[in-house]
């Protein structure tokens, strides 16, 4: 059904590809993240909840973009093709592809804890599933949402009382508009780097409701940082930009917080563990909510979760990525179990 080509999967019955690595003819995507949105193909079939991210990511690369509606089928060279929830950001997908009784289901990266800025995952049945691995390791497993957000607004209310404005730093599309949905305006204002705010107004465009926010630029020229939080991109930490706000304190949102040697080569000052993936468990139980007896397994700790699939009776095998594997070697000394996935210097 499915092949691995240089331009990346490749479904030869329908002459399409999925989140290639090139400009292809016909592209099925299944989100607008770098690594699986790429310029220059002639068309894009996205799910339609992201018609407005993906066209600020294609820029002139849009006039080809078409979209349907999460589990409408569309009819490629006769291969049914639908898209599904996938839960990761707005408008993300699962690709399913179906052609003489035989399912596949791709899943793009995905996560199963809901949030209120994007869909939520649903399972997929389907013969053959092809999953992401990013934290396919069993140290990864997740503290409650509420609770991290709690620990995220104490914090920020702490540093607003010493005087000080908080940087949390995220990726500008999709984890961005999800930290800020969890946090307390009350605390103070909440300012966003340009590269979040334009992201966010298209959240706004597509309906997701949250909470006020202020372009960071304006708030510095007209004084108004006080007790603030800024989200921004990882990239800002340590830049000139950041310095405009005087006296801070520096956090970054991510899965990799879990572990403790990424928050000190992050050099933050908090770290919150918050992903937009699926943990070890989740993992676990979504693949065996597809049902699927066939497992292909991506973009991450690969061979970790091969082996525990093969071990477990299913017929597994690493799908290789442009993007290569997570390096396990790098992590055995600096991992740590923290409850609160929270932690301050």
């Amino acid at each position: 059904m499915l092949t691995i080509t240089s331009n990346g999967l490749y479904c030869e019955a329908g002459d399409f590809h999925i989140d290639p690595w090139a400009p292809v003819a016909r592209a099925v995507v299944t989100h607008a993240h770098g690594d699986h949105l790429t310029w220059g193909c002639e068309s894009y079939l996205v799910a339609r909840d992201g018609i407005g991210v993906t066209r600020e990511r294609l820029g002139a690369w849009a006039n080809g973009l078409d979209t349907v509606s999460y589990g409408e089928s569309r009819i490629i060279n006769g291969v049914r093709v639908s898209l599904h929830p996938a839960g990761h950001i707005l408008g993300s997908a699962q690709v399913r592809v179906e052609y003489s009784g035989e399912v596949w289901v791709v899943s793009g990266d995905y996560k199963t804890d809901p949030d209120p800025t994007c869909a939520a995952w649903e399972p997929v049945r389907c013969h053959t599933f092809i999953t992401e691995s990013t934290f396919g390791l069993p140290v990864y497993r997740w503290p409650s949402q509420q609770q991290v957000f709690a620990d995220i607004n104490r914090w920020w209310a702490e540093n607003a009382q010493a005087g000080r404005v908080s940087l949390l730093c995220g990726y500008a599309l999709g984890k961005a508009q999800r930290l800020i949905s969890g946090l307390d305006p009350s605390i103070g204002p909440i300012l966003t780097h340009g590269a979040v705010e334009r992201m966010t107004a298209l959240y706004r465009d597509a309906g997701i409701v949250l909470p006020a926010t202020r372009y960071a630029g304006d708030a510095l020229r007209d004084k108004a940082i006080a007790g603030a939080m800024v989200i921004a991109p990882p990239s800002v930490t340590g830049s000139s930009w950041l310095r405009r706000f005087g006296e801070t304190r520096t956090a970054f949102a991510s899965g990799w917080m879990r572990v403790r040697g990424a928050r000190r080569r992050r050099g933050v000052d908090a770290g919150f563990t918050l992903s937009d993936h699926v943990d070890w468990p989740q993992l676990l139980g979504a693949i065996e909510a597809t049902g699927a007896e066939r497992v292909w397994v991506t973009h991450g700790f690969t061979n970790a979760v091969v082996q525990w699939l093969t071990e477990h009776g299913y017929d597994a095998q690493v799908l290789p990525t442009r993007w290569g594997d997570t390096d396990e070697a790098e992590l055995k000394a600096d991992v740590v179990e923290e409850p609160t996935g929270q932690e301050a210097s």
